[in-house]
């Protein structure tokens, strides 16, 4: 155990001993990595921080349930029961109201100000009602079942008309998947980018390096013992990159946040940006040095082989 340790602390030192040798180069092959990481690294914070609001929203859909004018108030009534087993049958929970329709007359006068153009009219223009406030729903794509019920009470009998106010919350749903597809397709370009970048460093690193490699090789050093400097180059190319996307990112959040509060003090809130958590933080510094590494394997397994 002491042996390995003793070889991986080799290869790590020797690493950083060629970075300082050419600290120009690699403070330039960091930041154009860094750039690349900084893009989608910004769009996992919008994501992050947008997510719990989203799911905060008070997702509880409500469906009006509009009775045909000539039925009578009895029957109206009565189908209050069959409405209620309806919403049990199909696993939810909610709230029913009735709404009279000399009720609703009163409300849509008070609303609206249009008092003298109702009273024109002579008769109620407006059906007796029902308002069904759905409940139990955790996320938005669960509030998508409203239809399968609104469907279910549109074929009751004097049932003329249902009306469901989940569209929002289905775009809501819609827009997030989008936005985590474009993320992850994002993320894919730039770490495809992020590869080829290291896979360049590696090599320019490898044919500086080739005279001494063939002296180790000639002193009988073995291929692992050879790699794994260039392997840490790799990594550490990619994880100081990730530090400095993050960097960015942080600095960005600032102004960011200074013209959203604006924004959000319209609508009475007080959303801001945050960084991420220090779980995502080390996640994405782990995937920052994979890539690093992979770039790094890649170009060594294809140049020292020429050298062999």
């Amino acid at each position: 155990m002491r042996t390995w340790l003793r070889q991986h602390f080799s290869a790590f030192s020797a690493a950083l001993n060629h970075l300082r040798k050419m600290p120009g180069s690699f403070a330039l092959n960091t930041l154009v990595v860094a750039i690349a990481l900084s893009l989608p690294f910004a769009g996992l914070t919008v994501l992050e921080n947008v997510r719990p609001v989203s799911e905060q929203f008070a997702v509880e859909p409500e469906i009006s349930i509009f009775m045909a004018m000539d039925t009578a108030r009895e029957r109206v009534t009565a189908l209050a029961p069959q409405i209620r087993r309806v919403v049990q049958e199909t696993g939810s929970a909610g709230k029913l109201e009735f709404v009279p329709r000399e009720r609703a007359l009163t409300m849509l006068k008070a609303k609206t100000g249009l008092s003298d153009a109702l009273t024109t009219l002579g008769e109620n223009p407006l059906p007796d009602a029902y308002v069904l406030k759905l409940a139990g729903f955790q996320n938005a794509s669960d509030a998508t079942k409203a239809d399968a019920i609104a469907a279910r009470l549109k074929a009751l009998p004097g049932v003329e008309y249902v009306q469901v106010d989940s569209a929002w919350v289905k775009r809501l749903a819609a827009l997030m998947h989008v936005l985590r597809l474009a993320l992850a397709f994002l993320a894919m370009t730039l770490g495809v980018v992020v590869v080829a970048v290291v896979f360049n460093t590696i090599r320019l690193q490898v044919m500086t390096q080739r005279e001494e490699i063939e002296v180790s090789r000639l002193f009988g050093a073995t291929d692992s013992y050879i790699y794994r400097p260039f392997y840490y180059s790799g990594a550490l190319l990619g994880a100081l990159a990730g530090v400095v996307a993050l960097g960015m990112v942080a600095l960005a959040l600032h102004p960011l946040n200074q013209a959203i509060t604006e924004f959000a003090r319209l609508y009475a809130s007080e959303f801001r940006l945050a960084p991420l958590n220090p779980v995502s933080t080390a996640g994405l510094l782990a995937m920052s040095a994979l890539l690093g590494l992979s770039g790094g394997l890649l170009s060594v397994r294809q140049h020292l082989s020429r050298l062999s």
